[in-house]
């Protein structure tokens, strides 16, 4: 998915830490035009700018696709970063650079490495009604974030943990993996809980993480977490509690190690500073134009055709961080 914003901020991600768990609401953002669908953004935002490596989480739906048009996203750039689609229902056509095509359905996850530039589009399908679903990016560390683009898609089985039930779609957690590559220790799950239980799950000291309330509410260790929020906790805890009421809920796990590194974020671009967000827009609008040495972003599916989003004009002040507030 692309950040379609007119205006992005560019965002600097650090760490900061606090004893509590920290609520983070999101902010509606519209996905394309007057018709668009509307998806809430909890990441990035000023009070909080990373969980682990995540640094970016989108949640939509349920769309009415008669209504808004559903999801129609045409060829983007992305580089540094990881995208995570994740379906509640509905479907999404992908296609990308590296030659990939898939349709991903419930319970399937499309995890894109960018490295150092790929784009990609995202459709949803005609079949499709109704559509519900997260968008999560990972920022790369320095390791890997110039490496080759790549494309990996999975079914993650539904497994039984306690009264919940679990499908682990990146990383490790209660008892299930994931196959799909990751570059630092990473972590993401949907978790499904009946009403009325309290169910407490083993989790990595060493990471962060973030419970977001698709349908809620929930409590998240003593803090109630309605729909579309997003829970933070810090580094240190060794179990995480969701506990229901009266309604069953359903939550996406996201969490991970602190990166460590700062980034700047705008756009669909990550990278370390001022000078290579310009480098990266600037060789998008090559590519768009015809002018590029080369195709820095891979060849452009046929079906495209012209469909593709030219990057908005950037600030006219140099990009800088923007500070993590302390937890």
């Amino acid at each position: 998915m692309s950040n379609t914003e007119l205006h992005p901020a560019e965002t600097t991600c650090g760490t900061a830490q606090s004893p509590d768990v920290e609520l983070l609401e999101p902010r509606l953002v519209p996905l394309g035009g007057p018709r668009a669908m509307t998806v809430r953004r909890t990441l990035p935002q000023r009070a909080r700018s990373l969980i682990g490596a995540w640094c970016f989480v989108d949640h939509y739906g349920p769309d009415d696709v008669a209504q808004t048009g559903g999801m129609a996203v045409p060829g983007h750039p992305h580089t540094g970063l990881q995208t995570v689609t994740w379906l509640f229902s509905g479907e999404v056509d992908h296609r990308d650079t590296v030659g990939s095509s898939q349709r991903i359905r419930p319970g399937e996850v499309n995890l894109m490495t960018a490295g150092a530039g790929i784009a990609h589009s995202e459709f949803s399908t005609p079949e499709t009604t109704m559509l519900q679903g997260v968008q999560l990016w990972i920022a790369l560390p320095a390791s890997a974030r110039t490496g080759p683009p790549s494309f990996e898609h999975h079914v993650a089985e539904p497994v039984a943990y306690a009264e919940a039930t679990v499908r682990t779609f990146v990383g490790s957690f209660a008892g299930t993996s994931s196959p799909v590559t990751t570059y630092t220790p990473t972590v993401a799950a949907e978790i499904v809980l009946p009403a009325g239980v309290a169910v407490t799950f083993e989790v990595d000291p060493a990471f962060e993480h973030g419970v977001l309330v698709d349908v809620g509410p929930v409590d998240v260790d003593g803090t109630l977490v309605d729909d579309a929020a997003l829970a933070y906790r810090p580094t240190g805890r060794t179990t995480l509690r969701l506990t229901t009421a009266e309604q069953p809920a359903r939550v996406v796990l996201i969490g991970g190690e602190p990166l460590g590194e700062q980034i700047v974020m705008w756009w669909n671009f990550v990278g370390r500073d001022h000078d290579e967000i310009v480098a990266s827009r600037a060789a998008w609008m090559d590519q768009i134009a015809g002018a590029a040495d080369g195709t820095p972003y891979g060849r452009f599916p046929s079906s495209w055709g012209d469909d593709v989003l030219p990057a908005p004009e950037l600030p006219n002040a140099r990009l800088r961080p923007r500070r993590q507030p302390p937890g």
